[in-house]
């Protein structure tokens, strides 16, 4: 792997961004896996388990959908990793510094292309 900056373990950042994309992969999984047979989901005229059950199950899909963003960028940061390109951003080519890196290792864009895409 290219040493892109120096003070930063490539190999290291690897394992942690594979570790964190096999639990993101898990969360999804749970908060998406089918309800069970005959569980009591619906809307009706009267308020009850079974509206309450169909409300938490919008709200988790709504949660794993926010995950999978997650998830995208930690795999073209795996992406980026494998073709040289790890640390380097995504929209202007320039280079993301190590701070941002270490603390958010699935970064692709430096903050000055983050706070213009604001």
């Amino acid at each position: 792997m290219p040493d892109i900056a120096p003070e930063l373990d490539l190999r290291v950042i690897e394992q942690d961004l594979r570790s964190r994309l096999a639990e993101t992969q898990e969360r999804i999984a749970e908060l998406t896996k089918p309800p069970e047979a005959g569980a009591a989901i619906g809307f009706g005229k009267r308020i009850g388990d079974g509206t309450s059950e169909a409300v938490s199950r919008f709200t988790e899909v709504g949660v794993a959908n926010q995950i999978r963003a997650i998830e995208e960028r930690i795999e073209r940061a795996l992406e980026k990793l494998e073709e040289g390109s790890y640390g380097t951003c995504d929209a202007c080519g320039g280079r993301i510094v190590a701070g941002r890196l270490r603390a958010v290792p699935e970064s692709a864009l430096c903050t000055r292309c983050i706070q213009s895409r604001r």
